[in-house]
């Protein structure tokens, strides 16, 4: 009796107080509003001590290329290695570091070097290879980070690790956090949007995880909203037959004080994320249709991103609609392009990717600045990791294949805040050991923060007794690449 009536008032008080309760977590989740240098956009949610100081970017374009290309067959050229082709790899050059299960078993690490030719190309003289013929047309407007490392060395936790600043499941994904900090520039689209796509290259690679854009511990309305490529764009965004947009007006209206009653009672910040949620879902079933229908681009900027454009679910079609989310205030884009895991059979595979990838990622950089936008855009480009300069397998006169290599690997960055035309980082003669200017991924973590105007250090959020950021207790800005 004694514990019913504790809880006849606890809840007699909740029913009283927690209206009030309700509407201050409402409002700490939903964020202030304040208005934005754009006169069409409004900043909606995130944290009001945010950002720390002027950001250099207002959003993120992440081009995530999912199975780690191979540095040495795009961006890091190793000439001097031609003649050492099918040679041991040198004992002084692994040092003894470990390998994959893949290759420890193989008796011999036969050097393969790159068979794509490379050159130098714009003002700025930055290597690339041949099988990015369009990305040579912008590479004065990109740079180069030839230094990246990680500590991971298998697939999972090293993609993982790069979009979560952990290699185990569960921590909020960077899309998250700049969602959890800033929100979004409009109310009508989350502020953190993931597109993905199968690269023709390796079509059956390394599958994707939801927790990969997850919110981890943070309120789940930061998670990372899935477009798809079939039916709705998102689930169950079309109303059911018989049901009209006043039918779901009202549905809606009265769920949503169903949801106040229970969250007046319990007081779960859940709940409130709920309620939002809802009322986004609504919003959506008119903005995202008006955002996926691309029948008003001029048919020049659909030649720009290449044949695949109007085929929804290609990476350039992704890049064409993170470029028109850019448009629309959302803070983080995600393209996850799968594919890149070229165990064998690299020269083929790596062909059919970059055929996906190169016009396309160019499209999306001249798209941006030419209408203003890449000054405040971040875009980034990159895998988990990188490939071995020893062959896994066979190697022949014409065919070779990489293993993991978490040693060194190479990714670029545009806009933003970040110079131009600049390599940054330098490896050793094989591509295997870093030897000026290391970034390590919580490096690339705060750098993104960075430009985003946060201070990684101090975006963080309580959990089990403990403060947690991105970075996790590490990480330093790279102000060498930051203009």
């Amino acid at each position: 009796m004694m514990t019913f009536s504790v809880n006849i008032l606890r809840r007699a008080f909740l029913s009283t107080g927690g209206a009030g309760l309700g509407s201050l977590v409402l409002s700490e989740l939903l964020g202030n509003e304040s208005k934005s240098s754009s006169p069409n956009l409004q900043r909606v949610g995130g944290l009001a001590e945010l950002p720390h100081f002027a950001p250099k970017a207002k959003r993120v374009i992440y081009l995530f290329q999912s199975g780690a290309p191979s540095q040495i067959d795009l961006f890091d050229p190793k000439p001097g290695l031609k003649d050492a082709r099918g040679t041991e790899l040198p004992d002084s050059v692994r040092m003894g570091q470990r390998l994959t299960g893949m290759t420890s078993g193989q008796k011999s690490l036969p050097i393969a070097p790159s068979m794509f030719k490379f050159a130098q190309h714009g003002k700025s003289g930055t290597w690339l290879s041949e099988l990015l013929p369009h990305m040579s047309e912008v590479v004065d407007e990109i740079c180069v980070i030839r230094s990246m490392h990680t500590e991971a060395i298998n697939h999972d936790p090293a993609i993982t690790f790069i979009n979560t600043g952990h290699q185990l499941a569960g921590r909020p994904s960077a899309g998250a956090w700049a969602s959890y900090g800033l929100g979004t520039e409009n109310k009508d689209l989350p502020a953190f949007v993931v597109m993905i796509s199968r690269g023709t290259g390796r079509p059956a690679d390394q599958p994707l995880y939801d927790r990969l854009w997850g919110s981890g511990f943070l309120p789940s309305q930061h998670q990372g909203v899935k477009f798809r490529s079939v039916g709705d764009p998102v689930l169950y965004l079309s109303n059911p037959r018989g049901i009209d947009a006043e039918t779901r007006r009202q549905q809606l209206d009265d769920l949503g004080q169903l949801n106040q009653l229970k969250l007046g009672e319990q007081g779960d910040p859940e709940i409130a994320t709920r309620i939002a949620q809802y009322e986004l879902a609504y919003r959506m079933q008119t903005s995202v249709p008006e955002l996926t229908d691309i029948s008003n681009e001029p048919q020049n900027i659909l030649d720009m991103y290449g044949p695949e454009v109007t085929k929804p679910g290609t990476f350039a079609a992704n890049c064409l609609l993170a470029r028109r989310l850019a448009e629309r205030g959302v803070r983080f884009t995600q393209l996850f392009h799968m594919g890149w895991d070229h165990h064998t059979n690299l020269p083929k595979s790596m062909r059919g990717q970059c055929y996906d990838t190169d016009q396309a990622s160019a499209a999306l950089i001249k798209d941006l600045k030419q209408r203003g936008l890449l000054d405040d855009t971040l875009v980034v480009w990159g895998g988990e990791f990188g490939r071995t300069i020893y062959c896994q397998g066979n190697l022949t006169a014409t065919n070779y294949g990489r293993d993991h290599h978490p040693r060194c690997f190479s990714i670029w960055m545009a806009g933003g805040g970040v110079k131009p035309g600049l390599t940054f980082g330098a490896t050793d003669e094989h591509s295997y050991n870093i030897v000026a200017d290391p970034v390590h991924v919580h490096d690339l973590n705060a750098t993104i923060l960075h430009s985003l105007g946060v201070d990684h250090k101090r975006l963080t959020f309580r959990f089990q007794g403990r403060n947690y950021r991105l970075t996790d207790v590490h990480g330093e800005v790279v102000k060498g690449i930051l203009s």
